[in-house]
């Protein structure tokens, strides 16, 4: 199993109704639920780490999970209110106002001993729950309980309207990738974080470390990666026409840790291994996975029919 450990929310997208006038619509978010149901919608087992509430979005939350076959048996159900975002489309970036004191996600704890690393090929994390102090804590906590069974993957999904203490939370952020087997980011993060920074010298950095992969993806520019021993990969995005970017990175990074997964590249001595060719190949597929989710509203990661003959024409 892979697991997915961070956010689950409820995001407010633009909509239009009937006769013309602007609304919103309530579609099931977070971006570690989105990494989950993309890879779960792959058809590899997959369970979801975080606080969910028993609220009514909440149930919405864990319906939408279940419906694409995540596992929430190490999810923590809980009366507290579920965390809400809003979003506004800016220069073709989701932009979000987010709803998050005192929630279910916000207010999640790991609980030591209560899941079996030895049966976790890879945990992944980030994203809002590694912005405040206590998510940030748990979440490492988790990290150092799965690290010595599990590959950690990250992703920092920055969302700066969180943020109050941008130099602290930018070390948080290295100190989670320094303790991380692969590291993806996007482009926006990566201004965001190492702004006039070198994506190839940051690349260097990161790999002197624990991490055997750094993966910059670049919307409708593709990807950029570095391994330390496969060298660096670019992959282009396919041409398409956009409906909506929200969930674009996560089904991204669900396509890569399959890739990684079907190559029998997860575990971190095979990771270490991946070859130039085989990180072509992953990138690719995530680029494709991402870009099917572009062509649709909200969240909605595609599935293994999809996505099968797109992964058999890249062998």
């Amino acid at each position: 199993m892979i697991i997915s450990c961070g956010d689950a929310l409820i995001d407010f997208v633009p909509a239009t109704t009937a006769d013309g006038r602007a609304a919103l619509r309530p579609v099931v978010g977070g971006s570690c639920l989105n990494v989950a149901v993309g890879l779960a919608r792959l058809e590899v087992p997959t369970g979801f780490i975080g606080g969910i509430s028993t609220d009514l979005f909440g149930r919405m939350i864990a319906q939408h999970a279940e419906a694409s076959g995540v596992d929430l048996r190490y999810a923590i159900r809980s009366a507290d209110q579920t965390t809400l975002a809003f979003v506004q489309h800016i220069a073709g970036e989701a932009q979000y106002a987010f709803y998050d004191a005192e929630t279910a996600a916000r207010k999640w704890s790991y609980r030591q001993g209560g899941i079996p690393f030895d049966t976790i090929e890879a945990v992944h994390v980030g994203s809002t729950t590694l912005v405040h102090d206590q998510g940030a804590a748990e979440t490492t906590a988790l990290i150092e309980a799965a690290r010595h069974h599990a590959t950690i993957s990250f992703d920092p999904n920055c969302r700066p309207n969180l943020v109050t203490d941008k130099a602290a939370y930018a070390a948080c952020m290295d100190a989670f990738a320094g303790r991380a087997d692969m590291i993806k980011m996007s482009d926006v993060d990566f201004d965001y974080l190492h702004g006039g920074d070198d994506y190839a010298a940051r690349a260097a950095a990161f790999l002197t470390g624990c991490p055997h992969l750094f993966v910059v993806t670049r919307g409708p520019k593709g990807a950029l990666a570095w391994h330390r021993s496969a060298g660096a990969v670019e992959v282009a995005a396919p041409a398409i026409e956009v409906v909506d970017t929200i969930g674009a990175g996560d089904s991204f990074q669900a396509g890569l840790l399959f890739a990684l997964r079907a190559l029998g590249r997860i575990r971190r001595d095979d990771l270490a291994a991946l070859s130039a060719a085989e990180l072509r190949r992953a990138l690719s597929f995530a680029v494709a996975c991402a870009a099917v989710t572009c062509t649709r509203p909200g969240a909605d990661p595609p599935r293994q029919d999809e996505m099968s003959a797109t992964w058999n024409g890249l062998a």
